[in-house]
This record gives C-alpha cells, sequence and structure tokens, in this order.
C-alpha cells in the first residue's frame, strides 16, 4: 500500500465516524515555544490545553512533522526521521477510551483498515491504568502477556508543563525474530516497532521539571483524545521493508544518491547509513522550503541550513563532487505530490533556493579547506599533530564545517583533531541554545498562566480593529515584569488588557497601532499590542499622566495618522510583491514582510541581485498600479474556495476555516491577509524602492518608502542630484560620466601614492636592516611604523644576510588598533625558531600564523615599543 493511500484510508476511516478533516498546518508554527510543528497535536494544542473552544467535537488530521534534536542518529536506527507525518485523531470532550481504543484496533487489523495480523500486535499501558487494559482485554481479546505495564518515563503524558496530562498506550507491532530478542516492547523496539500512541487526556499536572516527579493536581473538567500513529511506520509495516527510509516516499531519493555516487546499498553499513541521511534530508529540506522557510544563520533558516548541508556532506563523503541536489530534488518532489501537490506547484522556487544554498555550501568547503589547511600547517609547524579543538569549532561555528569533514580531512594530513575540546565547546553551545529554548518556553515577559485566567473569566477580546479607531474599553487586568496588578502611575510602563480595543494587534508582518487610552484620572500612551493567546489583545502602555486601574473606563483610540500610514506601508507590500511576480516571474513569491508607516521590506526567492533594470521595472510596475488606482477589495470565504480563486497563503502563517482574502485589482494581487488596508491603490501615494540586499544564499530583500515617506525621499534624492550637479559643474544626466572620471584620476592618484609608499618603504627596510642588532648569535630588528607592518617586516627580513638568523618584529597603531609582525629568515626557522610560537609568547597567547610570519594584535598603543623590545627577552639562551 503507497504511503499517499494509507494517508487517505486513514482520514477516511476518521471522517466516516464524525470526525472533522482538518488540514496538516505549516511546519512553521506560531506557537513561541516551537520552531517547527513537531507532534500531530501541536495544531490542537489551544483546545486540548482549554485556552480556545474546539470547532468541532472530533477532528483527524495528518500532520507535517519537523524533530531535529536527534538529527545525528538519523540513518542510524530504524525510528528516527527529522520530517515525518501523524496520523491523528481527537476528541474534545467528547468520546474517551473505550472508543479510542476501538478505532485504533478495528482500522489496524481490518480488512477495510490496514489489516495488520492481530496475533502480533502487542500494547502497553501505563502501571495504573486497569481501565485501558480491561479495555484491551473485552475489544481485542488481547491475553495478558502481550498487554505490558509500563511507567511513567514510557507510558504517561504531558506538555513538559503545568496543564493537562494523562496515561497513554501504545502499539507495536512484532515484525519477527529476523529483528531482534522475543519478549515484547520492552525487550527490543526495534523488533517490536510502535506505529501508535493513545494518549488519555485526563488529569492536570502542576510545576516541576523531567517527565516525572510533578504533582497530579486532579481529574480534568473535560477529558481529551489526542492520538498519533506514524505514517512512515505504517507504511514501513505494510510495504514489507527495514526501515522508514525505505519505504516509497524516501527509496527513490536514496536510489538516486546510490546512482550518483555507484555506491550499492546494503553493502557497507558506513555508506547505508549516509545514504539514509540523504533521503531523510532531501524529503526534509523540500517540505522546509515548501511552508516558506529558508535557510538562514538562525532559528528555522538554520535548521533548513543544517539539514541541506548536511545532505550534501553526505553525498561528498560517498564520493559524489558535483551539484547533488539538482539530481536528488526532483526526485524527492515526484515522492512527494501526490500527498501535497504544492511541492510540484512550486517547484520553481524551492528548487531556486535549494540549489543556491548548495553552491553556496560548496563555496563554504573551498573557504574551510582553507583554513583547515592553514590550521594543520601551524600545528605541523609547531612539530605538533593535535588540531586544536577552539579550531575545528571555529570551522563549525563560523564557517559551517562539518566536524566529520573536519576529521577526514585531517586525518588525510596526518593530524588527529581535539575532539574532547570541540565537544566541550558544543555542549557551551548547545546549553545556550537550550538556555533559549527555555525561555520561549517560559513565555518571555508575559505571564501567559495569568493571561489565560483573564480570557477563562471575561471571553475573548472584542476586537474592532477592522471598524472603527476609538472605542470606549474597561480595564480588565494590568501585569508588570512581577505579575498582576491594581494600578500603575505615572511612569510606570505595565501590559493592560481591555475588554475591547481597536488596535491592531502585530502580525502578519504589520507593525502595532500606536495611539492612546485616556480617562477621567489618566492618559497613557500604548506602546505595543500583542495577541499572545488565540483571541487575546494586550497592550504594552506608558502612562504619561495620573493612574490607571483595573476597572477603569478609559477611551482607547488609534493615531489616525499612524493607521493611515499603516495601511498605506501593508497595501504597498502587496503592490510590490504583485508587481515582483509580474516583472520576475511566479518563483518570485514572498517569504517574509514587515511594513510600518513609511517603509515596507519583502524578502524572497532569487539567485543573485537584481540589477539597475530590473530594480526600476519593478518599482515601475507598482508605482503604475498606483496610477491606475486599482481598487481594493476585502472578502471572506471558505479556505478551499479561496485557494482555487488562487489567492495566495503566504508562508509561516496559520490559517482557520474561514479566511480574509484581499484584492488589490482583482486577480492581479490576490492575497489570504488579516492587514489594514487602504481603500483605493492611489491612496498608497507611492513606492520608492530604497535598497536590494541578500539576506542568505538565494533570498534577496527589497526595501521601500511609502506614502509621505516615499515623496520625502524622492525629495532627498533630488536635492542630493542637484547639489552634486552645482558642485561638479555639470547637468544632471552628465553626472555618471563626470563621477566616473573623477574615480578614475583618484585611483591613478591612489596608486601614485601607493608607489611612493612602497619606494620609502623599501628605502626604510634597508635602513633597519643595517641597523640590526645581535642577541646571542640572532639578528634582530624592531621598529614600528604608520604604514603596512607586515610588508615591512617582510622587506626587512628579505635584506638581512642570509647565513645568519634573523628575527623582525614591526609594530603599527591606528587608533586604539594595534598589531605586531613577526617574521623570520630561512636560517632562523632552520634552527628551530617559529614567528607563529614568537607572536603567541609575545602577545599572551594572541596572534597566529606560520613559522615564517605570524601576526597578532591587542596591545595598547602606548605598550607597542616595549613590546616589540621583549623579543630580545624570547630570543635569549636559544643562540
Amino acid at each position: 500500500m503507497r504511503t499517499a493511500d494509507i494517508r487517505s484510508r486513514f482520514l477516511d476511516f476518521f471522517a466516516g465516524r464524525g470526525h472533522t478533516v482538518v488540514p496538516s498546518a505549516p511546519l512553521p508554527t506560531p506557537d513561541p515555544t516551537l520552531l517547527f510543528v513537531n507532534a500531530g497535536m501541536v495544531p490542537f494544542k489551544p483546545y486540548l490545553t482549554g485556552e480556545a473552544t474546539p470547532p468541532w467535537p472530533r477532528a483527524t488530521s495528518v500532520q507535517k512533522c519537523v524533530r531535529t534534536l536527534d538529527i545525528e542518529e538519523v540513518g542510524k536506527t530504524t525510528r528516527h526521521g527529522s520530517f515525518f507525518q501523524m496520523n491523528g485523531n481527537f476528541s474534545f470532550g467528547d468520546y474517551f477510551k473505550e472508543e479510542a481504543i476501538g478505532y485504533a484496533w478495528e482500522l489496524s487489523t481490518s480488512e477495510s483498515g490496514f489489516g495488520l495480523d492481530p496475533d502480533r500486535i502487542w500494547v502497553t499501558v501505563h502501571h495504573s491504568d486497569d481501565e485501558a487494559a480491561a479495555i484491551w482485554r473485552r475489544v481485542a481479546a488481547l491475553p495478558e502477556e502481550r498487554i505490558v505495564r509500563r511507567g511513567d518515563e514510557d507510558n504517561f503524558w504531558s506538555m513538559g508543563v503545568p496543564g493537562p496530562c494523562g496515561p497513554c498506550s501504545e502499539l507495536y507491532y512484532d515484525r519477527g525474530p529476523a529483528l531482534g530478542r522475543a519478549g515484547g516492547p520492552a525487550v527490543d523496539e526495534d523488533r517490536y516497532m510502535e506505529f501508535w500512541n493513545l494518549v488519555f487526556m485526563q488529569y492536570e499536572r502542576g510545576e516541576g521539571t523531567g517527565k516525572t516527579g510533578y504533582p497530579v493536581l486532579g481529574e480534568l473538567p473535560r477529558r481529551n483524545i489526542d492520538t498519533g500513529m506514524g505514517l512512515e511506520r505504517m507504511a514501513t509495516l505494510l510495504q514489507g521493508v527495514d526501515n522508514l527510509y525505505e519505504i516509497d516516499e524516501t527509496r527513490p531519493v536514496l536510489d538516486r544518491a546510490a546512482e550518483l555516487t555507484g555506491v550499492r546499498y546494503g553493502a557497507d553499513h558506513r555508506a547505508d547509513v549516509r545514504l539514509r541521511v540523504v533521503a531523510d534530508h532531501v524529503r526534509t529540506a523540500l517540505m522546509l522550503l515548501a511552508d516558506g522557510t529558508a535557510p538562514g544563520n538562525e532559528g528555522r533558516g538554520y535548521v533548513l541550513r543544517r539539514v541541506l548541508r548536511r545532505a550534501v556532506r553526505s553525498v561528498r563523503l560517498l564520493g559524489y563532487q558535483d551539484p547533488a541536489l539538482p539530481e536528488l530534488l526532483p526526485a524527492a518532489r515526484d515522492c512527494m505530490k501526490h500527498s501535497y501537490p504544492e511541492v510540484a506547484e512550486e517547484f520553481g522556487r524551492i528548487s531556486q533556493q535549494a540549489y543556491a544554498e548548495e553552491d553556496a555550501f560548496r563555496a563554504t568547503l573551498r573557504q574551510g579547506t582553507t583554513v583547515l589547511d592553514t590550521a594543520v600547517a601551524e600545528v605541523k609547524a609547531e612539530g605538533g599533530r593535535l588540531l586544536p579543538g577552539p579550531k575545528a569549532f571555529l570551522l563549525h561555528d563560523t564557517y559551517g564545517f562539518p566536524i566529520d569533514l573536519t576529521l577526514e580531512m585531517a586525518e588525510e594530513q596526518g593530524v588527529e583533531v581535539d575532539r574532547e575540546g570541540f565537544t566541550a565547546l558544543m555542549a557551551e553551545q548547545r546549553e545556550r541554545a537550550r538556555a533559549d529554548a527555555r525561555a520561549r518556553k517560559s513565555g518571555g515577559a508575559l505571564d501567559t498562566s495569568a493571561l489565560r485566567a483573564v480570557l477563562e473569566a471575561h471571553g475573548p477580546t472584542d476586537w474592532r480593529a477592522y471598524d472603527t479607531l476609538t472605542t470606549d474599553s474597561t480595564v480588565l487586568a494590568l501585569s508588570g515584569p512581577s505579575g498582576p496588578l491594581t494600578s500603575v502611575r505615572t511612569g510606570d510602563i505595565a501590559t493592560a488588557v481591555l475588554d475591547r480595543t481597536p488596535f491592531y494587534a502585530e502580525s502578519g508582518g504589520q507593525d502595532s497601532d500606536a495611539g492612546a487610552l485616556t480617562g477621567a484620572s489618566v492618559e497613557a500612551e500604548v506602546l505595543d499590542v500583542q495577541r499572545p493567546l488565540p483571541g487575546l489583545i494586550v497592550h504594552q502602555v506608558r502612562v504619561t499622566a495620573g493612574e490607571l486601574a483595573v476597572g477603569d473606563t478609559v477611551r482607547a483610540a488609534v493615531d489616525p495618522e499612524w493607521r493611515l500610514g499603516a495601511r498605506q506601508a501593508h497595501s504597498g507590500t502587496h503592490i510590490l510583491h504583485a508587481a515582483l511576480r509580474q516583472i520576475l516571474g511566479p518563483t518570485a513569491l514572498q517569504s517574509g514582510s514587515y511594513n510600518r508607516p513609511g517603509y515596507l521590506r519583502l524578502d524572497f526567492p532569487w539567485r543573485g541581485a537584481l540589477g539597475p533594470a530590473a530594480r526600476s521595472e519593478v518599482e515601475e510596475a507598482a508605482n503604475r498600479a498606483l496610477r491606475r488606482d486599482l481598487p481594493v477589495d476585502v472578502r471572506w470565504m471558505p479556505l478551499p474556495e479561496a485557494k482555487e480563486i488562487g489567492a495566495l497563503a503566504l508562508f509561516g502563517e496559520t490559517y482557520g476555516e474561514r479566511v480574509r482574502v484581499v484584492e488589490i485589482g482583482g486577480p492581479w494581487s490576490r492575497e489570504l491577509c488579516g492587514g489594514t488596508h487602504v481603500e483605493h491603490a492611489s491612496q498608497v501615494g507611492v513606492v520608492a524602492l530604497t535598497g536590494e540586499s541578500s539576506v542568505g544564499a538565494g533570498m534577496r530583500r527589497l526595501e521601500a518608502a511609502v506614502g509621505f515617506e516615499g515623496f520625502g525621499y524622492l525629495a532627498r534624492e533630488r536635492d542630493l542630484v542637484t547639489r552634486l550637479a552645482e558642485q561638479l559643474q555639470a547637468p544632471r544626466a552628465q553626472l555618471p560620466e563626470r563621477v566616473a572620471v573623477l574615480l578614475d584620476r583618484l585611483k591613478a592618484a591612489d596608486q601614485r601614492a601607493e608607489e611612493l609608499r612602497r619606494r620609502a618603504a623599501l628605502e626604510r627596510a634597508a635602513e633597519l636592516a643595517g641597523a640590526a642588532t645581535d642577541a646571542d648569535g640572532t639578528l634582530v630588528v624592531t621598529a614600528t611604523t604608520d604604514a603596512d607592518a607586515r610588508a615591512l617586516a617582510l622587506a626587512v627580513r628579505d635584506r638581512l644576510p642570509e647565513g645568519r638568523r634573523g628575527v623582525v618584529a614591526i609594530g603599527a597603531a591606528t587608533g586604539d588598533r594595534t598589531v605586531v609582525t613577526i617574521a623570520l629568515n630561512r636560517a632562523a626557522t632552520a634552527a628551530g625558531l617559529s614567528a607563529a610560537t614568537l607572536v603567541k609568547s609575545l602577545l599572551g597567547g594572541r596572534g597566529g600564523g606560520t613559522a615564517e610570519v605570524a601576526q597578532g594584535g591587542g596591545v595598547p598603543a602606548e605598550s607597542l615599543r616595549a613590546t616589540l623590545d621583549g623579543v630580545r627577552a624570547l630570543l635569549a639562551g636559544q643562540g
């Protein structure tokens, strides 16, 4: 059975039993504690925790998930994949254990379901869950020995924070004695593969760390069901393969990698692991790119970059040196397009970003190789055979050089790597990352538990941002860094919750509104507006006069000029996006944006800079739309209808069943959007491009001034051109040629000046060499210079007598920055002296280089002369 068929059979089964089929949410999640959806229940989390009312009593989905915490295990086991799909059925206070267990058994074993052999299925339950064990005996007629009772670590679920929790029951399938020992899942989880987990959310847990040790506070008022069946695991079982890398959605990628590299899968374990890494990571990258993640140096972008680079590196280690992704990514597309048509529809954009990242990584490999070769040469020059851990970490962290590639290349040159030092630095980095994750998980400065209590007590905020700029509102709650407050006074900054608000909360790339709260005895400035929980709007306010207290009635007023500027900027973003696609084609799809009054920026995938001509075309297309005064229409409709009419769903956003479609000129610009907009395109005023730059491999950023600020930008540009024309006494049209002539003259003058400096340095070099002094048989020259210290040191060294040891130390200071260069002649290095050793000894470990030339800095300018004189002391006794 194809994986796509398993997927549809699962959804059809539960749809036929009253479950609403919910489409997969995008992989990037708005949950501040996560980078990506990592479990099937994540999109349903607000309903399971009581933060929001579920729109259906029961639901089913196949959710795309990404987990990379155990990425190093990918390819080594049958269970680890960085991208996977989780089939789930959910009950929100509807059915519970009896039905959940019955559904799981029926679908797993029936001929109309997956037809698994009932005699090979084992289940686990929590050791205290007699109810679940009894249901399994009654519903499935399982013998007691195939119902395994396990502890909290294995069979009690919670989210790791106070909230819902409960026992779970897992289904395992015995794959036979060829894959391990008999005895059930407690003995061997390779032979007995888990394929479904049923979570019975019936309790509330308290504070505590880890999977155990926290208090269970009592029963939940409404019990929920959350189940997860690993789609890839079920495919592994039904397709009769050994592991998830060999199913129909990954094996073609593995086979193509084997074909490219000439490696036979199954012949060598180490090569097999690398082929599995390729198959897994290429598919993961495809799905992340399809959902709008772009390669970058932090957050989601870094995860994608790491996955792509591990795939490329694995192919390289298998012996294939040419660009690999153009061969592998289409294979992954063809595997996944049956379940996710968007990977084929968007493949032009997806492949453009992926191939650009591979090109950048290949350049990184070349650069990193140079750094590694230099580091190895330094180690050998000092008589060592161990590359320091900090150097290996630098290669990994700064140049993106994988540690196993460093190990391989160092070994080829006869050098080992300080793995302990590298591992220690990696551990420090991971701890910093974990601390950051803990900070995200805590919800930052906002106490979401207190805010949830406000939401439960008063209901969702009556949000009027689309309808009005003012509301009469009641202050429901106030909080500060230390927790809830009853009032705040002049100068205080606090978070305020109102019963209704006209303020737009930051979302969809649009900055939040600015404005004020005024009352009988208070004036407060609104600094920021956010939506920390579904349905709840909070305002960060600074009291400028009087006192603001819970229960006060205030007039909430948006600054009308701010809102006008925000509407211009957001509509301007849509117009620029449409103009970009009109000029460059449909692959130039927005992958990120930000807009505030007077300013917008838009990120999109593209290989290479646009160039002046393309930028002018895009700018002209945008402003022609303004001149045509295209109408702006806003409509609400079901999500399938919006997709059918071609509305663009932008990446990283999560949409409900009904969506808001913003059209500018009908189909010319049609996007799903929750932002505020002008009523006609001409109200934007002007779109003036102010910059175009790179924000990562294969990703460009356009920036523009809009509205009144756009006219101001153009006026400043005009004034600048006018002043230049006056100063150069040239017509405006001739300014480029006149400036080019001046630049040529400056370049020629610089070259003449450089030649004069070179001659002066040569003359001084001869003078310094002639003044060399003896230190235990070594000729020593020390001096300071205002010119290039390295060039002067080399020139002096080359003028010392060839038959005598010579050491030259030259220092230069530019402001507070100093640099020291030490150069040795052949006689000195032949005698065992090293410039790298001398410079590190002189500068307290700072600096580096080769035996012949080394450089360092960090010396105070006033101490430079005395530092240089220390060379003689270092040479004492070495004659």
